[in-house]
């Protein structure tokens, strides 16, 4: 069965709320370590297979299931990314 949850519902729209990526707020050195998280190369593997079958349209509803997984973890990441990224950005002293 479906989610019926309004896209402002999802996980990944809470998390984003609870994150707030807009906002620079972390510590260089967290910002840093935030950076450095990264799928490990057995489930990079595992996405490439499931992107493929996928596009041949063979994935079993379990695959399905395990794919949209991997892109809603990649969303959370790039979210938390995104702001060690102005975090960093913010705390370089301009140069005037």
């Amino acid at each position: 069965m479906k989610s019926t949850l309004e896209s402002n519902q999802s996980a990944s729209a809470i998390w984003t709320r609870i994150i707030k990526p807009e906002q620079g707020t972390l510590t260089p050195e967290a910002a840093r370590s935030l950076l450095d998280l990264a799928f490990d190369d057995d489930d990079q593997r595992r996405v490439v297979a499931l992107s493929r079958k996928a596009q041949d349209g063979a994935l079993t509803p379990e695959e399905q299931a395990e794919l949209e997984e991997y892109v809603r973890v990649n969303d959370e990441l790039m979210v938390l990314q995104s702001k060690a990224r102005l975090s960093l950005q913010q705390a370089r002293p301009s140069s005037s």
